[in-house]
């Protein structure tokens, strides 16, 4: 049985890349269209350093859907990447990479592709074929808000 995925899904956004970036590197940004982060509005939420920066800690604490964590700023490659590490607590723990990179179709387009990735240890990795299904659908999800949110 495998015991890592690489899951990456991507849409076009027809907003120049220097205003799609400036938007997504900021992961407060990302409560406003990640359907994981909309899972519990209630969820608690504590921020370390400043947003958009290499360093920037964002820690969440919510209900069984959003579970507990943090992901924090690990490298911004201004204007293409921004790298994260998350680390789960709850419902298991678990760290992994969630990047995001942004690149010019045109004056007016940008591709955005969203990337998470783990390695799962026995027994966690028999979760890996449903992680495999499930999550392209909710980083799709997630990259429609963001697209709907941008081109308003």
């Amino acid at each position: 049985m495998k015991k890592e995925y690489n899951i990456q899904c991507e849409i076009i956004i027809n907003k120049p890349l220097q205003n799609v970036f400036d938007y997504v590197k900021h992961i407060k940004n990302r409560d406003n269209f990640n359907k994981w982060a909309m899972a519990d509005l209630d969820c608690r939420r504590e921020y370390k350093g400043t947003d958009g920066t290499v360093g920037f800690i964002y820690t969440w604490s919510g209900n069984k859907k959003a579970g507990e964590g943090e992901k924090e700023i690990m490298t911004i490659s201004e204007g293409n990447k921004i790298e994260t590490e998350i680390r789960f607590v709850k419902p298991f723990k678990l760290i992994g990479q969630n990047n995001l990179t942004t690149e010019s179709i045109s004056s007016n387009q940008t591709k955005v592709t969203l990337m998470n990735k783990s390695k799962l240890k026995y027994p966690l990795n028999i979760l890996i074929p449903m992680i495999e299904k499930g999550f392209p659908k909710d980083m799709n999800t997630s990259l429609s808000t963001l697209k709907n949110i941008l081109e308003k």
